[in-house]
């Protein structure tokens, strides 16, 4: 059966430190409509967020299959340590996996053994739903998943930092993601949060050149369109412009004071 090349173009497009600069929503309120608004946007991917957002595995099941019907990728990120929901949002046809506080490789492995079929992890079999959004066969799909499907690892404490190029050799990462809003915390030892500060800049610079070096996705999480373009510049892959409800903050804010002004 032919590959839905909506499934395949995050894996295909996500680059290998190469710099793609794909742009994702974000989304972390619950009603699967939302995803697909969002996705019908121009983004590239839609993130789906179970962790600081108000997603669920039902509302990440129905969003999921909203964002495929818009012809993108979906990718989850999961609540910290919960690696099993990883391969839950697989099964229901994500494309994608971000996992949250991975500071060594001893975590990265783990996370890995719940996103890659064997030889690489040890993912159970049971993925119902991908198929309807893949459109392979069963048979397709084990060939296929491992390379299809992309296990992204978050950075974001300095214990993930001193153990990048670690996380980043672990066969079957595909890359990882700089959280800037704690990684700012944890570089201020807590006395502020601050992503935009030029410790969070020299972070975000490093972690490019070492997933070039590796040959895996540089990625990250932006509050602003100048940021991302920085970001881009800096040689990232993927990033995530902003979330759902800042969106919708800053469209209502600019509606307002346009009428205003």
């Amino acid at each position: 059966m032919p590959l839905n090349p909506s499934f395949a173009s995050l894996s295909q497009r996500l680059g290998k430190g190469t710099g793609a600069g794909l742009i994702t929503g974000w989304v972390g309120l619950p009603d699967p409509l939302v995803a697909g608004i969002v996705a019908n946007e121009a983004f590239d991917a839609v993130v789906l967020d179970m962790q600081h957002g108000f997603v669920d595995i039902a509302s990440a099941v129905q969003g999921v299959a909203q964002i495929a019907l818009a012809g993108k990728p979906a990718v989850v990120r999961i609540p910290v340590g919960q690696f099993a929901t990883a391969s839950r949002v697989l099964d229901a046809g994500a494309a994608g996996v971000i996992a949250p506080m991975v500071n060594s490789a001893a975590d990265a492995k783990a996370l890995v053994s719940f996103t890659k079929y064997p030889p690489v992890g040890e993912r159970s079999w049971g993925p119902a739903i991908a198929l309807n959004v893949c459109g392979l066969t069963l048979s397709e799909y084990l060939a296929q998943a491992n390379g299809l499907t992309a296990t992204i690892a978050m950075v974001e404490t300095r214990e993930a930092l001193a153990a990048l190029d670690d996380i980043l050799a672990v066969d079957g990462i595909d890359g990882v993601l700089v959280g800037p809003s704690d990684l700012s915390i944890a570089l201020a030892n807590g006395a502020s949060v601050n992503p935009m500060s030029a410790e969070v800049d020299d972070a975000l610079r490093h972690v490019a050149e070492r997933c070039r070096a590796h040959g895996k996705a540089a990625c990250t999480f932006v509050t602003t369109g100048a940021k991302g373009k920085d970001v881009i510049a800096m040689g990232y892959d993927f990033l995530a412009l902003g979330t759902d409800v800042m969106q919708l903050r800053a469209g209502a804010k600019a509606f307002i004071e346009a009428c205003k002004g």
